[in-house]
């Protein structure tokens, strides 16, 4: 199913999102209402496999979401996405993109863990209305794909991860940019010289620098 986003489309960059306003309020409300049904659904197996449900971490407002595949051990365990060995490196990459707290978050595809950390495509479908509504209300600017699998949940027309990675894409419903997962990087010194090449590639397209 391809990715869902309002009508109104994206809005424009900025350097901060603001969350004073009474808009915003509304927004946190509609998201803490969204999470506390993510935790309790229990609509596919994975919701009586898991330890917690793993939902959001980041900006109410933010310009870029990333969007993972799956949570892992750490983050079943704590229930926060981008919680273990990847997410350290995905916050890495986050600082040295010079992104604020506020204009970041951080998502999965799948909101449970997955037995032996295998993506699951039938979960992914039955999460499906949660990830689309999470995107309506945060209306991130640029989507960041992280891996193969959200790569193809993202815009299901789109090459290999490692054909796409690094480019900027049109996708249904908004702009995508792919990035291999922060996990390749602990496996091979190629795809960690990738993950640094298409960071840099990131960084010129939201005018910042890697540092």
């Amino acid at each position: 199913m391809p990715l869902s986003m309002p009508s109104s489309g994206p809005r424009p960059p900025q350097a901060g999102s603001g969350h004073s306003g009474p808009g915003s309020d509304a927004v946190r409300s509609e998201l803490a209402d969204l999470a506390r049904e993510i935790v309790a659904c229990r609509r596919c197996p994975l919701g009586h496999t898991r330890t917690n449900a793993v939902v959001y971490r980041g900006s109410p407002a933010p310009r870029i979401v990333f969007v993972g595949e799956a949570p892992g051990a750490e983050e079943d365990r704590l229930g926060v996405p981008f919680v273990g060995r990847s997410g350290s490196i995905l916050d890495t990459a986050i600082a040295r993109l010079g992104l604020a707290p506020s204009e970041f978050g951080i998502l999965n595809i799948l909101k449970c863990r997955p037995p032996a950390n295998k993506f699951d495509r039938a979960a992914a479908e039955t999460c499906r209305p949660y990830l689309d509504r999470q995107l309506a209300l945060l209306r991130p600017n640029l989507l960041v794909s992280l891996g193969a699998s959200a790569l193809r949940a993202l815009d299901p027309f789109a090459p290999s991860v490692m054909k796409a990675a690094g480019a900027p894409r049109s996708a249904p419903g908004g702009t995508l940019f792919p990035l291999v997962h922060p996990a390749a990087t602990l496996r091979s010194r190629r795809m960690k010289e990738r993950w640094e090449r298409d960071l840099g590639t990131l960084a010129k397209r939201l005018g910042t620098a890697v540092v």
